[in-house]
């Protein structure tokens, strides 16, 4: 079935005691094979995590980090511990369907270019709907703000079929990805000082820049819970997706459109805290203000980062970057589902 590459599939827990009896069970049934070994990475669970794995799912191997070193650092911690020809990273709130596995790992054997293969995201509560995190692979517009295939911003698509298309994409979801472990390791992993939110995006931006490919696999479905961690409204969620998107365009944006569009990232940003504030979400105003404060306090790192990362750039121009405005095609001109934006990134 999978040969002799050996898998890895790694469950980064913090306080989630509450959902292994969910979904743990789900991953355990649909993951059997003598290659497969199921790992959860405990970011410093103060809840009874540990102990309950312990007792409960013997046959899961336990790596202890003992503080919560968040998403991106935990992982990069708990995956230095683990050998494995491919790496699936997959958050304590998914369930897994039959024959899971197989398609993405064998869209990463048959082509060396693919670094990173994404499932089918389904909403676990409504499995008719595609999930926020994912949904059928993600992409940016030119201002870095991200959108999937089935998810513009919050409005979510029914699961019809219309993408049951294998395909390129620019960011595969952290809530399930699979990657080659050779090139997590060669890419130095997440950026850590990401904490939580968009490190997956970023590293995909990386791995593109260096020439690697990045697939959507439908084949492979799963369905996600979702704002188990952070609900979607919470001020820190509101922080961290601000902060790490400006980081992320400060370090992988190409030469020749920094200026550009660096600098009208910097107004949009201005604009949703203003729009924020006329909502009255003053905390939500605030998150912003924060985020740029966390830019400019790190800005020394950054432009370190910048130019490690542009002297490893072989490709500068993707045509999974959407040219032009998300925010403008949803809030302006009313568009919201995928289809709409007549982008077709495969031509």
């Amino acid at each position: 079935m999978f040969r002799k590459e050996k898998i890895a599939i790694v469950i980064l827990n913090w306080n989630g005691v509450k959902l292994f009896n969910t979904f743990l069970p789900s991953v355990i049934q649909n993951s059997v094979a003598e290659n497969i070994e199921i790992i959860v990475a405990d970011n410093g669970s103060t809840d009874n995590s540990i102990i309950f794995l312990s007792e409960n799912f013997p046959e899961i191997r336990i790596i202890d980090l003992i503080e919560n070193f968040g998403f991106a650092e935990g992982y990069n911690r708990a995956l230095k511990q683990v050998e494995a020809d491919y790496f699936v990273l997959i958050n304590s709130d998914v369930k897994v369907s039959p024959n899971w596995i197989e398609p993405c790992v064998k869209r990463l054997r048959e082509d060396e270019k693919i670094a990173a293969v994404q499932p089918k995201i389904l909403s676990f509560n409504q499995p008719e709907l595609f999930e926020y995190a994912g949904a059928a692979g993600g992409f940016i517009d030119k201002f870095g703000y991200p959108f999937c295939r089935g998810r513009l911003l919050n409005k979510l698509e029914h699961d019809n079929g219309q993408y049951n298309d294998a395909s390129p994409i620019f960011w595969a979801s952290g809530a399930c990805i699979f990657i080659k472990a050779k090139t997590f390791k060669k890419a130095n992993g997440f950026d850590g000082d990401f904490w939580a939110h968009m490190e997956e995006i970023d590293l995909c931006w990386r791995l593109k820049n260096k020439g690697l490919d990045i697939w959507y696999e439908p084949q492979s479905v799963v369905y996600h819970l979702g704002g188990g961690t952070l609900s979607y409204g919470s001020p820190q969620k509101v922080y961290l997706n601000f902060r790490n998107n400006l980081w992320m365009l400060f370090k992988n944006l190409p030469p020749h459109k920094f200026k550009r569009i660096f600098f009208a990232r910097l107004v949009l940003d201005g604009i949703a805290a203003l729009k924020f504030i006329f909502g009255f979400h003053f905390r939500s105003f605030w998150a912003v203000v924060k985020a740029h404060g966390a830019f400019y306090k790190n800005l020394s790192s950054l432009i370190r980062k910048r130019k490690e990362i542009q002297t490893l750039t072989v490709v500068k121009e993707h045509p999974e970057i959407y040219s032009k405005s998300i925010m403008w095609k949803f809030f302006v001109q009313n568009k919201n589902k995928f289809s709409e934006l007549n982008f077709n990134p495969n031509k």
